[in-house]
């Protein structure tokens, strides 16, 4: 990419980070909440390592992928691109046992939990790479809510979050942060996040340090701050949609 092109990228991200601020300002007032509650989480998922770089030049600080394949290569490419760069890197998506191992070599946060399965694969493999001088703190986890019953979207059944965050914080490997979750598609997202809401809120009884609540995206982000939600996760609004990886 040349100079003149990649100026002219940092614009045009710049100029939809701010307006992703202003709906976040807006939506944070309409609730009665301040605006520094809500963490700006970017998705770069499709986009290049380049795009990335230039989010953390604007400030952001907080950037996440859903396909571990696709995330492994493009966190080593950031790291060259900024070396100095202190980011976070999130994983959204679904994510299989197998994969535990690479994932907490470069994941801060892992956002998909759904199963005492993969909790106990990531707690193994977190526990390897710290012994291995691969990771210097622990695993930080959420877990996902599934609220609707739709194939290959992932979560733990609202019924079953109990027993899972018990087996999360069993080991100090893990740190359960708080719960995730996407509204279903073509339902009410005011229903779901405030059934995540409630969710959350008694996660956190249990868990005072689970105090993170995960929640809406580019369209439903609004609805998800007025029900409590401390990050949302957002994509397209940002970077526009989806392309193909280029070097």
């Amino acid at each position: 990419m040349s100079e003149d092109s990649r100026q002219e990228r940092k614009a045009e991200i710049a100029e939809s980070l701010r307006e992703v601020r202003e709906r976040v300002d807006a939506a944070c007032r309409a609730a009665g909440r301040q605006p520094e509650e809500v963490e700006l989480l970017a998705v770069t998922k499709t986009f290049p390592a380049g795009d990335a770089a230039l989010l953390a030049d604007l400030g952001l600080t907080e950037l996440a992928e859903n396909r571990e394949q696709e995330a492994r290569g493009k966190v080593a490419e950031f790291a060259e691109l900024r070396p100095e760069a202190a980011v976070r890197w999130h994983m959204i998506g679904q994510l299989q046992r197998n994969k535990a191992r690479s994932v907490v070599r470069w994941a801060d946060v892992v956002e998909s939990v759904d199963s005492v399965r993969l909790a106990e694969a990531l707690r193994r493999a977190a526990a390897n790479a710290l012994d291995a001088g691969e990771r210097s703190e622990p695993l930080d986890v959420l877990i996902q809510v599934g609220l609707d019953d739709a194939a290959g979207r992932g979560g733990c059944p609202p019924g079953d979050v109990s027993a899972l965050a018990a087996e999360i914080t069993r080991h100090s490997d893990l740190r359960l942060r708080g719960v995730m979750a996407v509204a279903p598609l073509g339902g009410d997202p005011d229903v779901a996040f405030a059934t995540l809401s409630g969710i959350a809120r008694r996660l956190q009884e249990d868990y005072p340090e689970a105090v993170e609540m995960s929640a809406g995206m580019s369209g439903d982000l609004e609805s998800a701050v007025a029900h409590g939600s401390t990050r949302v996760r957002v994509g397209t609004a940002l970077l526009g949609g989806r392309r193909l990886i280029s070097p």
